[in-house]
Formats: C-alpha cells, sequence, structure tokens
C-alpha cells in the first residue's frame, strides 16, 4: 500500500455533493486516510466561470499509478464530467498530486502534479493534510512550498 495524494474540485452545480460523491467512490479502490477541510477558490487559468470547491484528500492504495489515473477518469465520467475547454467549468476534477514520493513523466500523467506549487488551491488543503511531506522533485516541504510566495488568488475556508 502506498500514500497517495488527490485533490478534487467542482464548480457547477452542488459542488459539495460533487465533491462527497467523489469522496465516497474514492473510498471504493483506496483507503481514505485524511480529508483536508473544503475551500472556496477563486478560478485561475483566465476562464470567466464561478468559484470553486477544493480539497484534498490523502488515500492508501494497492493500484498503480495509471489505473489510479484511469479509474478517476472513470469517476469523472461517472458523475457527468464532460471536456470542453480547458482549465473550464466542471462538476468534478481529480487530479493525483503526489504518488508517495514516485516521479511519473508520460504523455498522459505527470507526478507529481507539475503545477501544484504555483495553485493555492491545491497547497492550502495540502497544509490540512501534511504539511512536512517532501515534494520529490523540488525537495520542499510542502509547508516550504506554501511559505514561498505571495499568493494573490483567494481561497477561502468553507468548512
Amino acid at each position: 500500500m502506498v500514500q497517495v495524494f488527490l485533490g478534487l474540485g467542482s464548480n457547477i452545480g452542488d459542488k459539495e455533493k460533487y465533491i462527497r460523491k467523489a469522496l465516497s467512490l474514492i473510498s471504493q479502490f483506496g483507503t481514505v486516510k485524511k480529508i483536508s477541510h473544503l475551500y472556496l477558490t477563486e478560478p485561475v487559468g483566465g476562464i470567466k466561470q464561478q468559484w470553486f470547491l477544493n480539497c484534498a484528500v490523502a488515500i492508501e492504495t494497492s493500484i498503480d499509478p495509471e489505473v489510479l489515473l484511469s479509474t478517476l477518469k472513470s469517476i469523472e465520467r461517472k458523475l457527468g464530467r464532460k471536456k470542453t475547454v480547458k482549465n473550464g467549468p466542471r462538476c468534478i476534477d481529480i487530479d493525483i498530486l503526489f504518488y508517495a514520493d514516485l516521479q511519473v513523466n508520460t504523455n498522459d500523467l505527470v507526478i507529481p502534479h507539475p503545477l501544484l506549487q504555483e495553485r493555492l488551491f491545491v497547497l492550502q488543503p495540502l497544509m490540512d493534510l501534511d504539511p512536512l511531506f517532501i515534494h520529490p522533485v523540488l525537495k520542499k516541504s510542502i509547508q516550504e512550498l506554501y511559505q514561498s510566495r505571495s499568493w494573490v488568488e483567494k481561497v477561502q475556508r468553507y468548512k
């Protein structure tokens, strides 16, 4: 079993319901160890849209990263996700942030998530889970990454 950190987000419909359903489906193939608070977050990427509800979850699983990615994409589809515009609105988005200290770089999957250190909406929930976790590429803790910048994006604790 390995520890995996996932990021979840939603900005369409009943956002909290989509995240809760996704967490329930994730628990069918991984042991949910800890769930961050929910955060209301300003969208990034330049597309005008509703604010997101985001969280992170720590799970333990024995499935390999590629199968995990496929499983998460299947959950997104099951909950109604349709790919339209890059960085556009979505009912659910589930990203693999870390898979233990593994590094993967393929056409379909990059672990650790390549932009997480630039996104407060990812780092804030990770701070709830394990601020001392060391990024395997950058060799800095989540806390160090969180404290290393002046953030302009808005993130508010929701629950």
